[in-house]
């Protein structure tokens, strides 16, 4: 695992337990079906919504779009972004994927897809384009979440992931 950018000097980063965290080519190595699942939810819609820290610790939720790579995950903001300030500040992030209600009754409904979540810390990245002020973050991600209902739609499935300790799918009535 790449040491973070700021190395050692990084003081909210010696909190986090780097080896702790993965790629995305980690999750698809791993889990390849449940990989494809959170990517197609993620990439089925431009807009998502991210979770930072303000400076007093409250919660902000901002729209988002997010980039997939072959290796990693990404998120791009405007030159100036408030996000941009607090992930600096506290690079930890939560992106949950767009998400549309389940059909109404019957069978029909274990065809909803549900949603994703990913979550882990945010660290900014140079972009190639010097005349664009954007700001872009690679995510070292510490949980893969997808919920959806089950076969028949009484209860739900919720599949997780993290690094180190794999996939884990619950299921709650």
């Amino acid at each position: 695992m790449p040491l973070c950018p700021q190395r050692i000097l990084c003081a909210l980063c010696s909190a986090y337990d780097h080896r702790a965290m993965s790629a995305w080519a980690d999750v698809e190595a791993a889990e390849p079906a449940f990989a494809a699942r959170v990517w197609d939810l993620f990439s089925s819609h431009k807009h998502h919504t991210m979770a930072t820290l303000r400076r007093d610790g409250s919660p902000r939720i901002s729209g988002t779009e997010v980039d997939f790579t072959a290796e990693d995950l990404f998120l791009g903001m405007m030159a100036g972004a408030l996000r941009a300030a607090e992930l600096r500040r506290d690079p930890r992030v939560a992106v949950h994927s767009h998400t549309v209600d389940p059909p109404e009754g019957g069978e029909s409904s274990s065809s909803w897809c549900g949603d994703a979540k990913v979550s882990g810390i945010a660290y900014e990245v140079q972009t190639d384009d010097s005349k664009d002020a954007s700001h872009r973050f690679r995510i070292d991600i510490m949980e893969v979440v997808h919920t959806r209902l089950g076969v028949p739609p009484d209860h739900l499935v919720i599949e997780t992931w993290h690094p180190g300790h794999g996939l884990v799918r619950i299921e709650r009535r």
